[in-house]
């Protein structure tokens, strides 16, 4: 049985809410044979509903994020990408589950059909770039990124020594990502 860990930002979650969330998501336990542990972000922003969605499996992360003028129709539309995302990347996610334990069953059921050949038709790594890791401050690489003109910057933090990704939201804020301590 999946955990749902539902919160608000700007918006109350009532019992209805929650309550829908939990059913509509509930939709993906059905491709899964490990339990899940989803979490989800309703959120009310400029009167956009915004719901954001995260499951991690397995050190891999199914995630969706949908926006639109109500929230009942954002969950919808949420729970439809995920589910694309699962159809899509079934094969990939259960081969990748495989690489790091061989006696692993597959994560995603065979509710799917594979997709080999769509899979192969997908974009492939075209272009390897490598670049010095100058420590620096995360003001600094938010300053690099937009000198630079990416949606993106990593860089080596000064303060620890770790590696981290600076981001441009689509809100207009950053975003870091970093590794776990």
């Amino acid at each position: 049985m999946a955990e749902f860990i539902v919160r608000g930002k700007n918006i109350e979650v009532t019992p209805a809410l929650k309550n829908y969330v939990e059913k509509k998501l509930g939709r993906l336990e059905k491709y899964f044979d490990i339990p899940l542990r989803v979490q989800v972000t309703l959120g009310v922003q400029r009167g956009r509903h915004i719901v954001e969605v995260t499951v991690p499996i397995n050190g891999m992360f199914l995630r969706g994020e949908e926006e639109v003028d109500d929230m009942y129709a954002a969950i919808d539309s949420v729970v439809d990408k995920l589910e694309r995302q699962i159809h899509k990347y079934k094969t990939k996610i259960n081969r990748k589950a495989r690489q790091r334990d061989p006696r692993q069953a597959p994560i995603i059921t065979d509710l799917v059909p594979d997709l080999e050949e769509e899979l192969e038709a997908e974009p492939k790594v075209v272009r390897v770039k490598r670049i010095p890791l100058k420590p620096m401050d995360v003001e600094e690489a938010i300053l690099q990124m937009n000198l630079l003109d990416h949606d993106f910057f990593v860089f080596r933090n000064a303060e620890d020594e770790q590696t981290y990704v600076v981001y441009r939201r689509k809100d207009g804020n950053y975003g870091l990502i970093g590794p776990e301590t």
